[in-house]
């Protein structure tokens, strides 16, 4: 009687985790799930109607300009990846080991302030800064390194300084997050057993914080390789990048199929690197 009395009085709580999911669900549904599908349906038709075809994607591998744009992208990532990954350790190692304890705040807030700006302004401000007449080539010039101004915005150059300059501070925030939780008590240990700091780090603190390491570099992976404002600003058209060549299809030939087949095959290589990243992208250890 107590059992079955208990039973109804949990029963109107039971449908309580899916009635605090469903929002989120609906949110996903409605605002990821299907637009992907009517993306997927787009780029299986013809740019005048017609039966399903998979011409956009034909296209794509037939087109030396659209492979030229993917690598492009892949190697404007890669470059900006490794550089941030490079700089953000020794950053986040100073801020973790060096900087004391009740100073960390302050130090972060002051590392995430470019976050506070539009990535907008940042981008037009890169571009003032780069400029033939901007701040580098005036002190090259007053400095007598160089005779003329150097070529330096509208280049690949200037995307991949203005990427940089916003992931580090998203690598650094990782990074610092796992080098906090590592225990002092793994380098005393390392230390006990004859390890130097070359080898405590290589061996013991590098590979704890691979985990922090690769949940930065694959969101700075993701964000890259799909931004437009950057590459249109500090790129000057130069370069086509696949985010780039999406927009034509849609701002100057308004093929939206080609625009849907061309995200899709975007998506799929984030969705590779995803899958090659996906053993130290656990939440648990990240």
């Amino acid at each position: 009687m107590s059992a079955s009395g208990n039973a109804r009085r949990t029963l109107p709580w039971a449908p309580l985790p899916w009635a605090l999911v469903t929002p989120a669900l609906g949110w996903t549904l409605l605002f990821f799930v299907l637009p992907f599908l009517a993306m997927g349906l787009s780029s299986l038709t013809a740019h005048d109607g017609g039966a399903f075809t998979l011409a956009n994607y034909s296209q794509f591998f037939a087109n030396p300009a659209y492979w030229r744009a993917m690598v492009n992208s892949l190697e404007v990532t890669a470059i900006v990846t490794v550089i941030s990954v490079l700089l953000a350790y020794p950053f986040a190692w100073i801020l973790a080991e060096q900087v004391p304890e009740r100073w960390q705040r302050l130090a972060l807030m002051l590392a995430v302030l470019p976050f506070w700006t539009s990535y907008v302004v940042r981008s037009y401000s890169w571009l003032l800064v780069l400029a033939q007449n901007g701040v580098v080539n005036r002190a090259l010039t007053s400095l007598g390194l160089v005779a003329e101004p150097l070529q330096l915005a509208n280049t690949r150059f200037a995307t991949v300084t203005g990427f940089v300059h916003f992931f580090v501070m998203l690598l650094t925030l990782t990074i610092f997050a796992n080098l906090k939780q590592l225990s002092p008590s793994y380098r005393k240990a390392a230390a006990d057993l004859g390890a130097g700091p070359v080898r405590t780090f290589l061996h013991v603190v590098l590979p704890l914080t691979l985990p922090g390491i690769m949940v930065g570099a694959f969101l700075t992976f993701v964000l890259c390789i799909g931004d437009y404002i950057t590459p249109q600003i500090l790129g000057g058209n130069n370069e086509l990048l696949m985010p780039q060549l999406v927009m034509m299809q849609i701002g100057r030939r308004g093929d939206f199929p080609l625009a849907s087949a061309l995200s899709i095959i975007l998506m799929a290589v984030v969705t590779v690197a995803y899958l090659a990243c996906a053993r130290w992208l656990k939440i648990e250890r990240a």
